[in-house]
């Protein structure tokens, strides 16, 4: 299965079909990189004292950002096809999203409270599949 949301279906012979809410919120959140920045937190945090680690951890953070928006471009990459820029900026965000919702690094900010991020997790888990991405073929 491609990473791609699928909007248009061109030919009736054609294997693919255009994805749907569910497919779409599947697609957007980035599970690989939310699993691979908990193993990173695990990591980081059972590191010791000798490593600064909320530095460590907004550093892995940043580095997760670019790194999400880099792997969707290029799971998403397609022949005569622009870019997938709305699929990577949600995706992206997403990741943002998760990472917010498990707390570390943003737990070392003043504001932070724990149900703030399960109910921006929640809510844009939801929101998230409404958004069909109108990226079209390169012409």
């Amino acid at each position: 299965m491609s990473r791609r949301i699928v909007t248009v279906q061109y030919q009736s012979h054609s294997d693919k079909s255009i994805d749907g809410y569910f497919d779409r919120v599947i697609k957007y959140i980035p599970g690989d990189i939310v699993g691979a920045w908990v193993a990173v937190t695990g990591l980081i945090e059972s590191a010791g004292d000798d490593v600064p680690v909320n530095t460590v951890l907004w550093t892995a953070f940043i580095i997760g950002v670019v790194l999400t928006a880099v792997w969707t471009l290029k799971q998403t990459r397609e022949r005569k096809k622009r870019p997938a820029m709305t699929q990577t900026i949600v995706s992206t965000v997403a990741f943002i999203v998760w990472v917010f919702a498990l707390g570390s690094p943003f737990s070392t900010l003043e504001f932070y409270r724990p149900l703030y991020g399960s109910l921006a997790l929640i809510f844009y888990s939801l929101v998230v599949g409404l958004i069909i991405p109108s990226e079209d073929s390169i012409r």
